[in-house]
């Protein structure tokens, strides 16, 4: 009941497509009711909840479709390939955007692994991946339910704003991807680390050496367990993000050149090959093509 009640929220308060604040600090609501082509994009940390419709996102080369049966967590800077492919208007789409703050997610992370049997540390095995599906649990729900209906008050949104958010992270720390987040905001959050470092120097040259180093790890020891962590190479992952966030930017309405060389291309040409390759078209193809939703990753 629960998730019906989500869902009449976000109705009566959503009345046209794009994004409507709620009042509380990094926490959105969206609908759609455009279908809209996976296209690059670039998930900062943050949670996507869908109440009605499904969403669809593409990570390394596999596709994840999720509804209101599972919730995204991403809890690392992740490219992406993100896109609404079923909404219409006689089924749009309807969800909630939550950012993670790194300050207060890091705070809860601690304080659960200081808490006796408050959880249970893995011991061995690969790091979780920072881009992953939870299943819907009671205390997440309810968490999102309660935080969102402080917005019939603006003044109960004020006071109790930044609490019933505490909640919903709590939940998700508790929730299927706790091992992820808490491997990311918590004790021994390497990869995090050097991914929040690499996402705003990603015009700057970098080497593994240097990713390696900034986080106290040995080449080899980095590159395996960033490979655990995202999926892909340190060095792939580093293409990657710097080719979405251009595309991003020549969708919003750079010059292909100006968006080249804002994420550390010198050779335009180069920039051009690398993009076609991932992409499949030429950057000035695609630039006019603007596959992006505005203001919906």
């Amino acid at each position: 009941m629960s998730k019906q009640h989500l869902k009449q929220l976000i109705e009566n308060r959503v009345n046209e497509d794009g994004l409507m604040e709620t009042g509380v600090k990094g926490v959105q609501l969206f609908r759609v009711t455009e279908s809209i082509p996976c296209a690059p994009a670039v998930y900062e940390p943050t949670v996507v909840a869908i109440v009605s419709g499904t969403k669809e996102a593409i990570f390394d080369g596999k596709r994840y479709v999720y509804d209101s049966g599972q919730y995204l967590c991403c809890t690392m800077s992740m490219p992406v390939e993100t896109g609404t492919p079923s909404a219409s208007p006689e089924n749009p789409l309807l969800g909630v955007f939550v950012s993670l703050d790194t300050r207060v997610m890091t705070e809860l992370a601690i304080e659960m692994e200081s808490a006796a049997g408050a959880i249970r540390k893995p011991k061995s095995g690969p790091i979780p991946q920072g881009f992953a599906l939870a299943s819907w649990d009671d205390a997440f729900t309810d968490a999102l339910l309660r935080l969102l209906q402080l917005g019939d008050s603006p003044a109960d949104t004020a006071v109790l704003g930044d609490s019933r958010l505490r909640e919903l992270y709590y939940a998700i720390l508790k929730g299927d991807a706790g091992d992820s987040a808490r491997r990311a905001f918590g004790v021994g959050n390497e990869i995090a680390r050097a991914i929040e470092h690499l996402s705003t120097r990603l015009d700057e040259a970098v080497t593994i050496e240097e990713m390696a180093a900034q986080v106290g790890m040995s080449r080899a020891v980095f590159h395996r367990k960033f490979k655990q962590a995202t999926t892909m190479s340190p060095i792939q992952f580093v293409k990657s993000m710097r080719l979405n966030n251009a595309a991003m930017k020549i969708a919003g309405g750079m010059t292909v050149n100006e968006a080249a060389a804002e994420v550390g291309y010198v050779s335009p040409s180069q920039f051009s090959r690398e993009f076609k390759r991932m992409y499949g078209q030429s950057p000035r193809k695609w630039s006019h093509s603007k596959q992006l939703l505005a203001g919906i990753s």
